[in-house]
């Protein structure tokens, strides 16, 4: 399937955080800023300054009313980091923002310093093909009760998950249900559709790839394939699902600031 570009283009809200050399966040589908990036935020912004947008349906963004276009959300990560006076910038993306870093990356190799993909991949496999299927039609289907218990279940790792009660799962679906942003559909589509395995060999910034070996929606498998296929990428585990920030924020947050620290 082929990406089909907006005739408007959306206008992002950015969150900004911190001081000192650029890092630019990339969130993932049916999270925002805040919701993926939120509990490692203090960390991050301690030593960077910070800079997110939320994609169209998520925080303060907008909905679009087009599907959504890969590189309509690099240029609204461009003009955020523009607006902060970020001449150049490390980029994190998780999940869905790990192509769109990389596709960042290749269209800006002069700006890109390094690269920190998280619980990602270049293209969604059958696999995962299905998940983002199945995930796209409960949003759309107006239960976000059992989309709820859906994502639980396809997010949280087995021991994460089991360490609640079903009672206890229950109660978190329930929590989670009213959060899920309006944008959801639109993000979930375009996981299905991006493809960047034909930037990946000319992706010449330091990359750390971070798998998140017990997700279950990412396979571990898919994401260490896009690290084989990373010229400059090395490779660090976590034994979390596809929820970094809420299963392993500190283990997550150190492997970023070591990286960047290094690069």
């Amino acid at each position: 399937m082929t990406e089909t570009a907006t005739s408007t283009p959306p206008v992002f809200v950015r969150t900004t955080r911190g001081s000192g050399p650029g890092l630019l966040l990339a969130h993932g589908a049916g999270g925002g800023i805040e919701a993926n990036y939120g509990p490692i935020m203090g960390g991050l912004a301690a030593e960077h300054t910070v800079v997110g947008v939320d994609y169209p349906g998520a925080g303060e963004t907008p909905k679009s009313h087009a599907p959504l276009d890969t590189d309509e959300l690099v240029d609204g990560l461009v003009a955020a980091a523009d607006a902060e006076g970020l001449g150049r910038f490390a980029v994190s993306g998780y999940s869905l923002g790990g192509p769109v870093a990389i596709r960042l990356a290749a269209r800006h190799p002069e700006r890109v310093s390094a690269l920190v993909l998280s619980a990602t991949f270049a293209h969604a496999d059958t696999r995962t093909d299905l998940a983002a299927s199945l995930w796209h039609r409960l949003h759309e289907s107006g239960r976000r009760d059992l989309l709820a218990d859906y994502l639980n279940l396809m997010t949280l790792g087995e021991s994460a998950l089991n360490a609640l009660t079903p009672a206890q799962a229950r109660a978190a679906a329930e929590q989670l249900a009213p959060t899920i942003p309006s944008g959801t559909g639109d993000h979930v589509d375009l996981v299905r559709r991006i493809d960047v395995r034909a930037d990946l060999a000319a992706t010449a910034a330091p990359t750390l790839v971070i798998v998140t070996a017990a997700d279950p929606l990412i396979s571990p498998a898919l994401q260490r394939e896009l690290a084989a296929a990373l010229p400059t990428a090395e490779t660090a585990e976590i034994p979390t699902g596809h929820l970094p920030f809420a299963e392993r924020p500190q283990e997550w947050l150190n492997l970023i600031r070591d990286f960047l620290a290094r690069n």
